[in-house]
């Protein structure tokens, strides 16, 4: 006859919670970015194509498509149609860079996005603060780094 054994865990004192601010301080949960692309069927192929996002989400008015969510693991982001209000020559992506963290394998994610027509602006190199990443560049400008801790 066979009897179950529960050990024990040892007991730990709670930390006490750190005082609130006042007034109170902002607590975001997330954060989604948005980018206005020149050619969205461009930027959508590029995103699900090269570097492996999916689509959560879409926008369309007058049955024309206007934007996407787009998803990779926890990460959204969001892809909009200029309307070019701001003139056509406008440029994007200047002093603007996203960082993802991810657990997966750089070299191997890299190569993946190379092999499927990705061009690497920065191939996966280890910081001088002990991080992996590389960098990629989206069609409009925006700068992408992966990271690898």
């Amino acid at each position: 006859m066979a009897t179950s054994r529960t050990k024990k865990r040892p007991t730990r004192k709670a930390k006490p919670r750190p005082t609130r601010r006042k007034p109170e301080t902002l607590r975001t949960r997330t954060v989604t970015p948005s980018f206005t692309v020149n050619d969205l069927q461009r930027s959508i192929g590029w995103y699900e194509g090269v570097l492996g996002f999916t689509i959560a989400d879409r926008w369309e008015m007058g049955g024309t498509l206007m934007g996407v969510e787009l998803k990779a693991g926890a990460t959204r982001l969001m892809i909009g149609q200029d309307d070019f209000a701001k003139g056509r020559d406008r440029q994007k992506g200047v002093g603007m860079r996203l960082y993802l963290e991810t657990a997966q394998d750089l070299d191997r994610l890299a190569a993946n996005i190379t092999a499927r027509g990705g061009m690497l602006a920065q191939p996966p190199t280890v910081q001088s603060w002990g991080d992996k990443t590389f960098d990629v560049t989206d069609p409009d400008g925006f700068r992408l780094t992966f990271v690898q801790r």
